[in-house]
């Protein structure tokens, strides 16, 4: 089916109220994004002026400089302007995040910012960026992940789940943002705590359902596992684990079948960024999607050398950083059919 895209100019003929038909929905894992200090308490030795890295606020003040810029622009082909809705993953600490809003590139728009502290090792958390001007907060909740080491039993520690609730154009928006458990010894010997990783977002969108079925569900993130996996098959077909669990669409799951990733591993694609929507998304009545990409434009892409062409990862070479991240950002249109 042929999809035909709405834009907005800036003429007599549009209101600003109809400009915000089109929003973008993203999320991106901008890769190590920490601050220059020592958390006595997680693994963020390496980033700090004197670790590995030589992570210093020169170097800190360049990595947000790109990654403001490359929010700026997702989605800015299509609609004119940065995204409605942003979710981070590897973001260290709120005060990066906030450092992000207020950058020039994006400050313009009025971003505000939802985080939690998560008791990943690293110290690595997720977060939302939204403009308020346009998406109102209802609610908004984490919830943390139990894992146990298989062999020694010990509990582990990985990032939670965030969760806000929302309204845009007057239609009620659920959105969930993950940063799934590691490959971390290999893809089998880690799935399970995908697979637990899946379940507890399968309760968590059963509940939603249940609570209101007309709620609009989105759920973004970097789930470790292509969408052929057997982690994100629990969120998108019919499966016995609850009956009354309604499966999303991933609508990402025809690029990864034509060799579209989000980033490469050992001369490998994959597609572990993913944003996967409610059906009713498809039913174009309230509001429809009406694209769905990779933003990989070729600033973000590896310039030459063995790497050419995948994601073009943070370097640092003395004082100067070079590369975003080791991840492709993805993204969403939305368009709202209400006439308000």
């Amino acid at each position: 089916m042929r999809l035909v895209l709405i834009f907005c100019v800036s003429t007599i003929l549009f209101s600003k109220t109809h400009c915000q038909k089109i929003q973008t929905i993203a999320f991106y894992n901008v890769e190590n994004l920490f601050d220059t200090l020592d958390d006595p308490k997680t693994f963020d030795d390496d980033y700090t002026p004197m670790g590995q890295h030589h992570w210093t606020p020169e170097i800190l003040n360049q990595k947000i400089d790109k990654i403001a810029h490359v929010l700026s622009n997702i989605g800015l082909t299509e609609t004119k302007k940065p995204p409605l809705l942003i979710g981070l993953a590897e973001i260290e600490n709120q005060n990066l995040i906030k450092r992000i809003a207020v950058h020039p590139k994006l400050r313009f728009y009025d971003y505000e910012i939802i985080h939690f502290e998560s008791p990943d090792y690293r110290g690595i958390d997720l977060g939302l960026l939204y403009r308020k001007d346009f998406f109102f907060i209802d609610h908004v909740k984490k919830y943390t992940l139990n894992l146990v080491d298989s062999k020694t039993q010990h509990k582990r520690t990985t990032r939670d789940q965030l969760v806000i609730t929302g309204y845009w154009e007057n239609h009620a928006l659920a959105l969930l943002v993950n940063h799934w458990p590691s490959r971390r010894g290999g893809q089998r010997k880690s799935e399970a705590s995908r697979l637990a990783a899946a379940r507890l977002q399968q309760r968590i969108i059963d509940s939603l359902q249940k609570l209101d079925p007309k709620k609009y569900i989105i759920s973004m993130g970097d789930f470790n596992d292509n969408p052929n996996n057997k982690s994100l098959s629990l969120l998108t077909k019919e499966n016995s684990y609850t009956m009354s669990f309604k499966p999303l669409f991933n609508p990402m799951e025809a690029f990864f079948k034509k060799g579209v990733g989000s980033l490469a591993y050992r001369d490998r694609w994959h597609l572990f960024d993913q944003i996967l929507v409610d059906q009713d998304f498809l039913n174009k009545e309230a509001i429809s999607m009406v694209k769905t990409a990779v933003f990989n434009p070729s600033y973000l892409k590896t310039p030459d050398g063995k790497y050419k062409g995948y994601p073009y990862r943070t370097r640092i070479l003395g004082s100067k950083l070079y590369g975003f991240s080791d991840h492709f950002p993805v993204y969403i249109l939305l368009k709202s059919n209400s006439e308000n």
